[in-house]
């Protein structure tokens, strides 16, 4: 007979289901950026009302279990890495919504080639990122190292767009929404690194 799932054990699994709900938010906006689906775009909007309630929930069992004990050691130590986890997350979720967004305003069909094959590859690493940072979550492995190697190739792609947009003859509404996206890939590497630097706090915990 399985055991009955605890608080701890809830947590955990609805954080993983954010973790999968936030990587696939962020390939599909970029595949509705690129291929122009519309359609596609405006799913990942609002999908991200899946997120933000999914969010208060795991905030909310979080905040239940410091409430009904008194909590210390391993235990205070996961509550308080899942109370910094979970906001990175949630703005994670924001970031892919906001490049759905551009989707729908069809940015993608009206930026440069080479705009779309940097962001292309600034979605490959963002997305490489992100895997690695839900296997740690999942393992409670260490990998901040990499992904802060990972980030700085991100940030030169950031660097590499930003120059494009400045070269290229875009309309200056195109360029600016191309602008913005460069730092929407560029944060998703950030928090990436976060939740990893994050996910370290629990490590040596066996709450």
């Amino acid at each position: 007979m399985d055991s009955p799932e605890t608080g701890i054990d809830a947590i955990d699994r609805k954080v993983i289901q954010l973790f999968a709900l936030v990587s696939e938010a962020l390939a599909r906006a970029t595949h509705a950026l690129l291929g122009g689906d519309v359609l596609l775009g405006q799913a990942v909007v609002d999908g991200d009302q899946d997120v933000d309630d999914l969010t208060a929930e795991v905030e909310l069992l979080v905040w239940e279990e410091l409430k009904q004990r008194p909590v210390q050691g391993d235990e205070l130590r996961y509550m308080v890495a899942m109370l910094l986890i979970i906001p990175e997350l949630e703005r994670s979720a924001d970031l892919a919504e906001h490049i759905a967004q551009r989707a729908v305003d069809h940015l993608g069909t009206e930026m440069s080639a080479r705009s779309r094959g940097i962001i292309q590859l600034m979605t490959e690493v963002a997305n490489e990122m992100w895997q690695e940072a839900a296997d740690a979550f999942g393992e409670r492995s260490r990998v901040s190292d990499r992904l802060v190697k990972a980030d700085d190739e991100m940030d030169i792609f950031h660097e590499s767009l930003t120059r494009e947009v400045a070269n290229e003859e875009m309309p200056a509404a195109i360029a600016a929404q191309v602008t913005l996206l460069a730092r929407f890939y560029e944060r998703l590497g950030d928090h990436a690194v976060n939740l990893a630097r994050r996910i370290e706090l629990l490590a040596d915990t066996h709450p």
